[in-house]
């Protein structure tokens, strides 16, 4: 059953408590109550695929906060083959397409197989994000025989799964396929067979016997073998009846989808079809989850061209609280983007709003990291000279997130001292201005000044006495300028006392000197 969360008034309840009633109608009486999700680990596991992951552990969570004993597995389906070498790994690994993700070997050493290469690092960012999931490897699933009902019954039925699946093509598609319905239903099987002499699904299957034996030939090499796939597990259900096969095997209550799976006619529709007809078990209640866009990396990610941005990167600059927040707050029907440029201040900003407590402002861990050169200690005494009551622990664990983020991704937002005299920039200075410039570097030599003397200093240079303080802004602005062209050649920075204080006096005195 389709979850129709459009239609939520969201005054009056969130989605998941809608998701829950639905999961409870149908399915009233279950001893365990398992949300599922899953992914094919033929790439890096990007930010898109984690809302799979999330939509998923929020209904979890609702149920097991409603007293239920509850489970949230997560399958990856490393027995699917190889279909096509991402940008980052190896040309000669062509060798291996059509053979399973979890017998091709890892691109890198410390891991046990392409796969595996991809499951890992996501595996420890779910834990990062407190995340606790029932993993499912296919693979074993497979060759253990835990699916050898299923799949035998699938076979005993294909002709009548070849017309559920012909009942979903249209007659373009089946005219443009070239499929004649009665050869379809004749020769469909619902499996793939790895051959036993390369390994690869590249094969044709000839018949079965109506128990575990099929006869298959390998195309590659032209052998044709009779194989017991209750002793030999080299098969593979098709996705469209494999999905609906492991609704029955875990008793899946809840599962959501991408918009390929949840459009009309789609994987979920004709996998409910299968689950009802062919093996006798209900689908799941069913969400539909949007795009997740990105802002400040311009071309939308792929796993596949190697360019995905995956949850252990988001972490980099993300805290997992936070991440979990962005992914949740809105509904899965609802498209939003993580941020990469300076959104991602309002973004910290809203949560710590909504969030209470004292944390140290993203923006300004940007710019007191930068300052301090990413001196946690002085930054926490800089604070303290500020009179600001920044928690602590937030310090320690938003500075490295910003300098991840300032250095990966916003390099264009740094401040980075000169390295010699602005020469070009004075020569557009009139004499009044240098004269000021020339009075900050004397005071500056002079003495070791503290934030709040500086903050006088830099305000009572440019300042006319006979001027309101609105008709001395102008000019103080002007002078801000020249000494952040001077330092940094930019025309504005962060704010000026702060900065002259932190960084390094030596380095100031020597551009300053004009």
């Amino acid at each position: 059953m389709r979850l129709d969360i459009d239609k939520v008034n969201l005054s009056d309840k969130n989605w998941t408590e809608l998701a829950v009633e639905k999961v409870l109608e149908i399915f009233p009486k279950e001893t365990i109550y398992t949300c599922a999700a899953g992914i094919s680990p033929s790439g890096t596991v990007h930010f898109g695929n984690f809302r799979d992951v999330v939509t998923s552990y929020a209904v979890f969570e609702a149920l097991k906060n409603k007293g239920f004993i509850t489970r949230c597995i997560f399958s990856w389906d490393n027995f699917d083959r190889l279909r096509k070498i991402p940008a980052n790994a190896p040309k000669d690994f062509e060798k291996y397409i059509g053979m399973p993700l979890s017998k091709v070997p890892s691109p890198e050493s410390g891991f046990e197989s392409y796969a595996d290469y991809f499951q890992k690092p996501f595996e420890e960012a779910m834990l990062s994000l407190g995340i606790e999931l029932e993993y499912r490897y296919q693979t074993k699933e497979y060759e253990s025989g835990r699916y050898d009902q299923f799949l035998f019954l699938a076979l005993n039925k294909r002709k009548e799964v070849a017309k559920i699946l012909l009942s979903f093509m249209t007659d373009k598609g089946k005219s443009e396929g070239g499929i004649v319905e009665s050869e379809y239903i004749e020769k469909y099987y619902p499996i793939s067979v790895y051959s036993r002499f390369t390994g690869k699904d590249v094969t044709q299957i000839l018949g079965f016997d109506g128990e575990s034996t099929v006869e298959y030939k390998c195309i590659e090499t032209g052998n044709i073998e009779k194989v017991d796939l209750s002793k030999n597990r080299i098969a593979k259900l098709a996705w469209k009846i494999d999905w609906p096969m492991r609704w029955g095997i875990e008793k899946v209550v809840f599962e959501p989808g991408g918009h390929d799976h949840a459009s009309p006619g789609s994987s979920y529709d004709v996998a409910t079809e299968i689950a009802q007809k062919i093996f006798n078990t209900k689908e799941p209640v069913f969400a539909e989850y949007k795009f997740v866009g990105i802002q400040g990396l311009g071309a939308k990610m792929s796993g596949s061209k190697g360019n995905a941005i995956s949850p252990a990167e988001l972490l980099e600059i993300y805290e997992p609280k936070l991440l979990k927040w962005l992914y949740l707050r809105k509904r899965p029907d609802q498209a939003f983007s993580l941020a990469f440029d300076t959104e991602i201040y309002r973004q910290y900003d809203e949560f710590d709003k909504e969030h209470g407590g004292n944390s140290i402002p993203f923006k300004q861990a940007v710019a007191l990291g930068q300052m301090t050169q990413w001196n946690i200690e002085k930054i926490k005494k800089l604070c303290l000279d500020l009179k600001v009551n920044y928690d602590e622990h937030s310090i320690v664990i938003r500075i490295p997130k910003a300098k991840n983020w300032l250095l990966k991704y916003n390099q264009d937002e740094l401040l980075v001292l000169r390295d010699s005299l602005n020469k070009e920039y004075l020569s557009t200075m009139n004499e009044k201005s240098i004269d000021q410039v020339k009075k900050l570097r004397t005071e500056l030599e002079n003495s070791q000044n503290s934030i709040e003397e500086l903050e006088h200093l830099v305000y009572s240079i440019p300042k006319d006495p006979d001027l309101t303080d609105k008709e001395n802004a102008p000019a103080q602005k002007e002078f801000f300028k020249h000494v952040y062209n001077l330092l940094i050649t930019k025309n504005q920075g962060p704010r000026l006392s702060t900065f002259l204080w932190a960084i390094d006096r030596k380095k100031v005195l020597e551009l300053l000197s004009i």
